[in-house]
């Protein structure tokens, strides 16, 4: 990713300044920031959306997957993102203020499930948007680190491929990782059959 401007803007004007039809922008601390994702971070944000529309589709859940949402801060003006994938609960859209205009979400209980896969930029995923997202309480939160690229502390050593599952447990998120051909186990998805693998492979690099 990169910086695009030095001003410092407010959410609403990075939502009026945003391009309609094409660029992915996030917004940090009052400054927009490019993101560039690879062709394997989208194959693996991709194959993992689909398997979420599938168990949403199987059990007639009460929630969708859109093709774009952002989410504002609570308790800043200045930072908005643009998870890789977001899972929204349909009855909270009515309860949610910018959601009809400009495809916002402002209150974590609209949210089933984030998902970001790492990249480059891996503290933003670790570091930045893991305390937003907690402060935001979003239930359940996905790092999906299928290149090894986060920090000791977080993904341990020797480095290898981690999938990070935070669950918001009396307000505050408690961790579990999983790696291999561990089966994931999620709150959000309770019966879902998937494992680290299957989502690490979908990149097609032989994980």
């Amino acid at each position: 990713m990169f910086q695009t401007a030095s001003k410092i803007i407010t959410f609403e004007e990075f939502l009026d300044w945003y391009p309609d039809g094409y660029g992915r922008y996030e917004l940090y601390d009052g400054a927009i920031v490019e993101m560039q994702p690879t062709g394997t971070h989208e194959q693996v944000s991709g194959f993992t959306a689909s398997k979420l529309a599938i168990e949403i589709d199987r059990l007639s859940m009460d929630c969708f997957i859109p093709r774009q949402a952002f989410i504002k801060l609570s308790d800043s003006n200045k930072s908005g993102y643009i998870p890789d994938v977001i899972v929204l609960n349909q009855t909270g859209l009515e309860l949610e203020p910018m959601w009809k205009k400009r495809s916002t979400i402002t209150k974590g209980e609209t949210v089933r499930l984030i998902i970001e896969v790492v990249s480059t930029n891996w503290q933003d995923d670790y570091l930045t948007k893991l305390r937003d997202y907690e402060a935001l309480q979003i239930p359940e939160y996905w790092i999906i680190d299928y290149l090894g690229l986060g920090g000791r502390r977080y993904i341990g050593f020797p480095k290898q491929p981690t999938l990070t599952i935070y669950r918001l447990v009396d307000g505050e998120y408690e961790v579990q990782q999983f790696r291999g051909s561990d089966r994931l186990i999620s709150i959000a998805f309770p019966q879902l059959n998937l494992t680290t693998e299957q989502i690490f492979n979908s990149a097609n690099l032989g994980i």
